[in-house]
């Protein structure tokens, strides 16, 4: 069966720790993607794209930043993708997804863990499925490098990336 993620049921955030005393968080406001699953409802491919031009943490100037050559250049750079390669059955729902991450101009491979809840049918009818998904990624491996190092040896934002993909899909 095929899934197409709900871009208004679908969160797609990240954490990045801020002069190694707190968390920045933030998310992708556009992004599309399909999920293929067999009948059993195990997940066999997984594509997604994102703008990076929709990155949002609350600040503008920040997301300026963000959009900027100094880290995405959102300009040359318009989307992220990623796609699936394989896929280890954890059990009880649970999965590590296997992939290219294409960020940057750089693509690298990454793997996700995933927990997939079983699919039911909303009060409209429709056939639904959600995932949470999570990782780790250190952005300078996608070119993502802009730093200050701090009087107290703390960058001022840290290169571990924590991903957080919480996704309802529909049935196609």
């Amino acid at each position: 069966m095929t899934w197409t993620i709900d871009p208004t049921h679908t969160e797609i955030s990240f954490a990045v720790r801020h002069m190694g005393l707190s968390t920045v968080r933030g998310r992708f406001e556009r992004f599309e993607g399909v999920v293929a699953t067999d009948e059993a409802n195990r997940p066999q491919q997984v594509r997604v794209s994102i703008e990076t031009g929709s990155i949002t943490t609350g600040v503008a100037d920040r997301d300026q930043h963000l959009r900027s050559g100094d880290f995405f250049d959102a300009e040359s750079n318009p989307t992220i993708t990623f796609e699936s390669s394989s896929l280890d059955d954890l059990g009880g729902g649970r999965y590590r997804v296997h992939g290219t991450l294409d960020m940057h101009g750089v693509a690298k491979p990454v793997a996700l863990e995933a927990e997939i809840a079983e699919p039911i049918n909303d009060p409209f009818g429709q056939r639904r499925v959600a995932a949470t998904v999570g990782g780790r990624i250190n952005r300078k491996e996608w070119g993502l490098t802009w730093n200050t190092l701090l009087e107290t040896g703390s960058l001022l934002v840290s290169e571990d990336v924590r991903l957080q993909i919480d996704v309802q899909a529909t049935a196609a």
